[in-house]
């Protein structure tokens, strides 16, 4: 019965989550986000949040919900996305920033997850993301309050490297498509990219799941994030608002191209 990880809903899966609080959330654009978790946290109406993302979602799903609401204080990740509101806050000096390639960004949820502190990469030398001075935070007369500082380099193979942090986080919101009881995930397709990297990040990491499973059920050679990672489980319900799977951009090609 120990090993039970799951709770009943998103609402208490986050209960013990305080303001001022740092998550490592999974997804890509709105693939994969945990829109149930994120749904409860809004709800909850947290503030002074800082998150650790591949992007923000976009104005009115997933954690742009939370940004346009005044929760977000910082926001780690690759891509500002379709998101005018992150971009209005960032330049008015409402949202501290920090921009990070997207494989570094990877590499270090992994690393923080592993327990690796710090690691070298070639991603970003020669500019200023390894010289420091991008505006993590501007002041609302425009000029910059807060700026990267320049990072570690050195030199392996003839080749300049610069130093990296692992990220670790309070908590991590990932979602999967299926779940058992003891915190084994798998994710479908691209909702893998980010989601197994941000549940290694955090110390407590909750899980929401399309489809709960018992232990014993999922072969072992399809987990792709194992238990040890996760701390909690729930099943989103079906036919949940806060769990529709949208698309950030629908592209067809012009019926006359068909």
């Amino acid at each position: 019965m120990g090993l039970d990880k799951t709770v009943a809903s998103a609402a208490e899966a986050v209960a013990d989550i305080a303001d001022g609080a740092s998550l490592a959330v999974g997804g890509f654009g709105l693939c994969g986000i945990p829109g149930t978790l994120i749904d409860a946290l809004w709800q909850r109406g947290l503030s002074g949040l800082e998150i650790v993302s591949n992007n923000c979602g976009v104005d009115d799903w997933g954690l742009g919900l939370l940004l346009a609401a005044g929760r977000i204080s910082r926001m780690t990740s690759s891509y500002v996305g379709e998101n005018k509101e992150f971009a209005r806050q960032y330049l008015s000096g409402e949202l501290e920033v920090e921009l990070v390639p997207q494989g570094t960004l990877a590499e270090r949820l992994r690393a923080g997850g592993a327990g690796i502190p710090a690691f070298y990469t070639p991603a970003g030398t020669g500019t200023q993301v390894g010289e420091g001075g991008l505006p993590w935070r501007y002041a609302a007369d425009g000029t910059v309050a807060i700026a990267s500082p320049p990072k570690e380099t050195r030199e392996f193979g003839g080749h300049p490297y610069l130093l990296e942090h692992g990220i670790t986080t309070d908590f991590a919101l990932v979602r999967a498509t299926i779940g058992d009881r003891h915190g084994n995930l798998v994710f479908r397709s691209s909702a893998r990219n980010f989601n197994p990297l941000a549940a290694m990040a955090g110390r407590i990491t909750i899980a929401e799941v399309d489809h709960l499973v018992e232990p014993g059920e999922l072969d072992p050679d399809e987990v792709h994030l194992p238990g040890v990672f996760v701390q909690r489980v729930v099943r989103v319900t079906p036919g949940d608002p806060a769990a529709e799977r949208r698309i950030e951009r629908r592209t067809v090609r012009p019926e006359g191209d068909a």
